[in-house]
Formats: C-alpha cells, structure tokens, sequence
C-alpha cells in the first residue's frame, strides 16, 4: 500500500474514483437530485485546480489506485475509496494520513460529513460543530454536517487495532523471527495482541498505549522446547513516508537470564 501526491495524469483516475463512489454508494442515502448535484460539485475543473495546488493524493494497492483523498488547509476533502475495496482498511489509512498531514500545521482539523460518513468521523473524535442543507436544482436536499477535531487531542494517538506487525531486526537472545507475526487489537488507552511465529507456538501481549502512540507492555508464549517465557517491553513508534508504522521496541526477559534486546518491528 503506497500514498503518494497525484499528479495530471491521474486526473482520469481520480475522477473515476469519485464518481463510481458517489453513484454506487450514495444513491442509498440521497435522493437522486442530491446524489447529481454532488457528482457536479466534484467536477472535472475542480479536481484539476485541485491536482495543480498540490492538494491530492492517491492511495495504491500493488499499482493500482483504490482511493483518493485532497487536503485543503486543516480541511480534508473528496476521500473516497472504490466501493469494491471498501471495509478493507483503506478508508482508514487515508484518514490516518490527512490528519498526520494537517496535525503538523494545525491543532484543528475540519471535514464535511456526508450521512453514510458521519458514525466513521464520530467514531474517531470528531464532533457536529455545523448542519447545512442545500436546496439541489430539482427541489431535493443534500444535507451534510460540518465536523471538527483537535489534533492534540488524546484520540488522535496512533490506532493499532487491526495492525499487523513482523520483525524487522531482534537482538540474537530473543526468540521471534521473520515467521512471527504481531496481530494488534485495541480499545481506548488498552493494547493486546497474539503472536506466532516457528519457534513460537503461542503468544500473548497486553499493555497500555500513550498519547502519542508509545506502547508499554508485558509479553508472554510458551515456545516449542516447551517453555513459558515472560518479558516486558517499550515500543516507539515512527511513521515512514508511505505512512505505515515500525515499532523500535527495547525489551527485557523477566524469566530465565533476564537479558535485555532491542527489536524493530514493521506494519505490513
């Protein structure tokens, strides 16, 4: 999965996107006047003032564009995600990204919710500030609200549920290697995940998560010589430019020789 600046050439793209989203995917929620006066707002005109402000980027999955989003001062505009890829994450990584953009100017960060939106935005801290309602040509109404969070606002913290992690670099005297896999789950302030991996038969982690994304946490697995093994671990996390996470992670044994590690862990 990459994220990178659009350009011209993508306008095609860009534009298709939009508008199988909103044809697809609206018409459930608006009125059919609604949903044409919405697909007209995303014009070709703006889209392509859009492209030569430096304002959009493309989301990709192996090369091929599933998403899109453009970023307009502290407001996030025009996300949209193919319908056929949606409820895969991706939606998620696009937000993710805008608001890691925005925070780094900005403690606000603005976006207009439409009605199939809203519970996604409400969800990650952001609260109804405006309602508007627009009067469409043929006399149906597009009504969207005006959403509005704090970029320093605890819930801007990293999100791990669902992130998948594998080891990158570990210390000889620890024992997970490049078969392990970290899955992550989160609620709140509270972090666990499960891991596995060769020499591992099973594995366990649970811990807290900081503001800013830092996790603490005690690890524990039984591995295939039969033995349970217990440690504790600081995670830091570090945003790369394709925005996915590496945690670089100090670690203790709390059983055994009671050594100490280091390990980099990367999102797949």
């Amino acid at each position: 999965m990459n994220i990178r600046q659009a350009t011209k050439i993508d306008l095609d793209t860009i534009k298709n996107i939009t508008y199988e989203t909103i044809q697809t995917i609206y018409p459930h929620y608006y009125p059919r006047g609604a949903v044409d006066f919405f697909v007209q707002y995303h014009s070709y005109e703006n889209i392509v003032t859009d492209i030569e402000s430096d304002k959009v980027f493309v989301l990709e999955k192996d090369k091929t564009a599933v998403g899109t989003v453009t970023i307009n001062g502290i407001e996030i505009c025009r996300l949209f995600v193919l319908p056929h890829y949606q409820r895969k994450g991706y939606g998620k990584t696009l937000l993710e990204f805008s608001e890691k953009y925005i925070s780094k100017k900005s403690k606000k960060i603005r976006l207009d919710s439409s009605l199939p939106a809203k519970e996604i935005y409400l969800n990650r801290g952001y609260k109804e500030i405006e309602s508007h309602s627009i009067v469409t040509p043929n006399g149906d109404y597009l009504c969207y609200d005006v959403m509005e969070k704090n970029s320093s606002s605890p819930l801007m913290m990293i999100n791990y549920d669902g992130k998948i992690f594998v080891p990158k670099i570990n210390t000889e005297n620890g024992e997970i290697d490049n078969k392990t896999t970290f899955k992550y789950h989160q609620n709140e302030h509270i972090v666990w995940a499960e891991y596995i991996s060769g020499d591992i038969i099973r594995g366990n982690i649970i811990g807290t998560v900081s503001g800013k994304g830092v996790l603490d946490f005690y690890y524990q697995h039984v591995n295939k010589q039969g033995q349970q093994r217990i440690g504790k671990c600081h995670s830091v996390p570090h945003t790369l430019e394709n925005g996915k996470l590496e945690l670089h992670e100090e670690w203790q044994w709390l059983n055994g020789d009671k050594s100490t590690g280091s390990s980099i862990i990367a999102e797949l």
